[in-house]
């Protein structure tokens, strides 16, 4: 009996962790499922909004017919294209087309807008995941050692850049790459997709501002995290100091810095439109261009919904990865 009595809790503590584990994964799931709704509510009012935006342009038939074109050849244009239905009637058909990946064919390249969104979504893919990889090398490095040397000539180097990266507009610095770089050094092309070396100038355009902040987040949460007690007693037990540095504190102090860093990978896949027009790189934001300046509301909807869950999902993965490095996170929303 007594023997039965020792072996008795640690079933009860096994039975209520496997209750507890079952409650945190309820927990996780509706957090996940609630974070998906949001998701499409949002999807829902962007499609109105563009939807509206779009045709607040004016009349694509302007720029697509002829100046010769007759009153007539307008209506059957018009008719043709359905134009000429009511905007709810338009609305629906559009949504319901898009839910099932049709969003219709182009007006100025007379081809699905489907097939136009799978040639440069790589594109814009590829460059991003360039951009984000030269923004965290140069990031890394500069952040930590701002923080580790506060107060000197890299940290005040460091705080230098930052500033730059934050002020100077992304065109001027993409105009000024292609005049000096490609231009007059004649170092790299200035535009297309002509090997990886055609990746550089725009990669670096489009992750410059992203160095900044990663950079200033990541030294401020690093100076945060050296100041604290735990990092004082690693140093105090005799821990190297690259230890301390590169695997305790630059772990803890990574949490934001991956919020950030997921946030604006989207932004760099959605709304590279100046930099892939200057360098003239086959993307969603040159295609997006393209369709802006030829009223093509079927490009327009598509390139905008498309980049929209682009963001929908990248944000729901991170508050999802946020979610489960920090538990209270799943029980607070």
């Amino acid at each position: 009996m007594g023997e039965e009595r020792r072996r008795s809790p640690p079933f009860r503590t096994s039975r209520w962790g496997s209750c507890s584990k079952r409650q945190t994964a309820r927990t996780m799931l509706r957090f996940i499922f609630a974070r998906l709704l949001q998701s499409l509510v949002a999807l829902a009012i962007i499609s109105v909004v563009v939807f509206t935006l779009a045709r607040a342009t004016g009349d694509p038939l302007y720029l697509i017919l002829p100046m010769s074109a007759s009153q007539e050849d307008f209506d059957n244009a018009r008719r043709y294209l359905g134009l000429d239905r009511p905007y709810v009637e338009q609305y629906l058909s559009f949504v319901g087309r898009a839910v099932t990946g049709d969003f219709g064919n182009s007006l100025r390249a007379r081809r699905p807008v489907s097939d136009l969104i799978r040639e440069r979504l790589p594109n814009s893919l590829k460059l991003a995941v360039f951009a984000m990889g030269v923004s965290l090398a140069m990031a890394f490095p500069l952040g930590v050692m701002a923080a580790v040397r506060k107060g000197t000539g890299l940290d005040r180097f460091a705080q230098v850049v930052s500033v730059l990266g934050q002020s100077l507009p992304t065109f001027w610095v993409a105009i000024l790459l292609v005049e000096f770089v490609a231009g007059r050094l004649q170092w790299l092309p200035a535009g297309g997709i002509q090997g990886f070396t055609s990746y550089i100038l725009p990669g670096f355009t489009l992750g410059w501002f992203v160095v900044a902040g990663l950079m200033r987040l990541l030294r401020s949460g690093m100076l945060e995290v050296l100041d604290s007690e735990y990092v004082k007693l690693a140093r105090v037990k005799g821990v190297g100091e690259g230890r301390v540095i590169w695997l305790h504190a630059l772990k803890n102090a990574l949490i934001p810095v991956i919020t950030f860093a997921g946030i604006y990978f989207a932004i760099l896949v959605t709304t590279a439109i100046v930099v892939e027009t200057v360098f003239a790189w086959p993307g969603l934001g040159r295609l997006a261009y393209e369709g802006i300046s030829s009223r093509d509301f079927p490009v327009i909807q598509a390139v905008v919904l498309t980049t929209a869950a682009i963001v929908a999902v990248i944000n729901l993965c991170v508050d999802c990865l946020y979610a489960l490095i920090d538990p209270r996170i799943r029980y607070a929303r």
